[in-house]
């Protein structure tokens, strides 16, 4: 019985389909031929009420004229049915042709939910689970649907892939880490020598003769230079490493510190600060990460304004969207905007458009890890009106 079980359940699709239907339709026809049987009992038995009336019996004979069976009584005078009988002997004769169509049609719908439950539900649940947690970055499970048909096979390549991912992530992870250290561990070796060759240089400063100074002077700057690129390493690294802190989110209170510190941003930089902000009809109970935010927008504003002719334009508002609540916000100014090139890599950890640029090109990937902990994204574009626009989002919890 094991073994027919087992055959059962790693039988192909095709053939456990084929089984089902053949099952229910040799159920079917077994109905099929019941009904009519009974119909025809049910017929015979009312006739039998109006069996008085004079009759005729007739025989079958040989050739010899010998009589076959008991023979057949046929009344010669039909009986007259009562209306009720009559409506019973309808249905009677209906009702072996109708069954007919219904009973096909029960089987068919009964196999089909037999093939839905014995061979497609369980693993097309499993499969379903499987890849939600992928999905979700949760590949610490094991995929087994203890079957060897066309659903087994597949959950088998569902849990190989599986099992790639994992290696590939966790090696992914260990290469991470270890240009982690590696990056640590150069920031802070090169912290010490550089610190002893900016003293040499300042030393070198006072000499007497002009050409030292005027050399001195520059190796000064590019220490400075290098030890402020060394600094910002170390800064990336702890950066990546935080996490948010998830606090009540006071609408009125968020938005009064946001144009606070865009009206003290583009008021230093000497830009016109135009500030918008909206919300919800109805505010759900949310909470964010307030400083992230602000250090996000402030890392915008200070972008914005190194490129605005005039204007700086700030828009803040909150979005609803597949049952989750988004903080966006948008910072544009009126300058020349992004180059093609700028669009696709401004983003990224030092780049910069000009060689000789003051900055190290950190701003905009500072908001863009910032928002991917947070649940967000940022998207670069130019507005418009021709200026560069730049658009982060945050999940609110």
């Amino acid at each position: 019985m094991g073994k027919i079980a087992e055959h059962w359940r790693n039988m192909p699709l095709r053939h456990s389909f084929v089984c089902y239907v053949l099952l229910f339709a040799g159920l079917a026809l077994l109905l099929c031929l019941v009904t009519h049987g009974i119909c025809d009992w049910g017929q015979k038995q009312i006739l039998a009420k109006y069996s008085s009336g004079p009759a005729v019996r007739y025989y079958l004979t040989n050739e010899q004229g010998e009589r076959l069976g008991d023979g057949a009584i046929i009344y010669t005078d039909p009986a007259q049915l009562t209306a009720a009988d009559e409506r019973l002997m309808s249905w009677l004769r209906l009702a072996p042709s109708l069954a007919v169509p219904i009973y096909a049609a029960l089987s068919i719908f009964a196999a089909a939910w037999l093939f839905w439950v014995q061979k497609l539900r369980a693993p097309l649940a499993e499969l379903q689970l499987a890849a939600e947690k992928i999905a979700e970055n949760d590949l610490d499970f094991a995929l087994d649907c203890g079957r060897q048909d066309e659903l087994g096979q597949l959950c088998a390549s569902f849990e190989l892939m599986r099992f790639k991912l994992a290696a590939n992530l966790t090696e992914m992870w260990r290469q991470l880490e270890s240009r982690r250290r590696l990056n640590r561990a150069f920031a802070h070796d090169l912290r010490t020598p550089l610190t002893v060759l900016q003293g040499y240089t300042e030393l070198l400063q006072q000499s007497e003769e002009v050409a030292s100074r005027e050399t001195a002077a520059v190796m000064h700057r590019q220490l400075h230079r290098l030890t402020r690129y060394v600094e910002s390493m170390s800064n990336l690294q702890r950066l990546e490493d935080i996490a948010p802190e998830w606090a009540p989110l006071d609408w009125t209170q968020l938005v009064e510190g946001l144009r606070d510190l865009a009206e003290l941003v583009c008021r230093s930089g000497g830009r016109k600060l135009h500030f918008q902000a909206g919300l919800l009809a109805s505010m759900p109970h949310l909470a964010l990460d307030k400083e992230l935010v602000a250090n996000v927008a402030e890392n915008l504003l200070n972008n914005a304004v190194r490129y605005a002719t005039q204007t700086v334009h700030m828009e803040l508002v909150l979005r609803q969207q597949d049952g989750a609540v988004w903080l966006c916000l948008t910072v544009t100014d009126d300058g020349p905007g992004f180059s093609q090139e700028a669009l696709k890599l401004a983003a990224e950890p030092y780049y910069s458009e000009s060689e000789r640029a003051e900055h190290f090109g950190l701003g905009l990937y500072i908001c863009t890890v910032i928002c991917r902990q947070h649940g967000g994204v940022l998207q670069l574009a130019n507005a418009e009106t021709g200026g560069g626009q730049v658009r982060v989002t945050f999940l609110l919890k």
